[in-house]
């Protein structure tokens, strides 16, 4: 079985100061952080640290942020906001 919780996820944070924001996973850091970003305001620079117990993961994943990171290449911050607005845009249609 997958991880729910695996880079180019999308997520939406329920706590925190952030809380209601929506990010994509880049990295894992451990079993219970993650790093996300929005290409906005958490930028590939500074990504953000979160806890999972903070997170809602939808099904929604950008598959070709998990390949680009695997493959070593570069990811931009343009490229993380539009899949984050597909992404969005999918969850939207599925929920009606």
């Amino acid at each position: 079985m997958e991880n729910k919780f695996s880079p180019g996820r999308l997520v939406c944070s329920i706590a925190g100061r952030d809380a209601g924001n929506v990010y994509i996973i880049i990295d894992i850091l451990s079993n219970t952080m993650v790093q996300v970003v929005d290409g906005k305001i958490r930028k590939l620079a500074a990504p953000k640290k979160k806890n999972i117990k903070h997170l809602i993961a939808y099904s929604q994943k950008a598959g070709e942020i998990e390949e680009k990171k695997n493959s070593g290449q570069r990811i931009t911050d343009l490229e993380v906001r539009n899949i984050l607005q597909r992404l969005m845009v999918e969850t939207l249609v599925k929920r009606g």
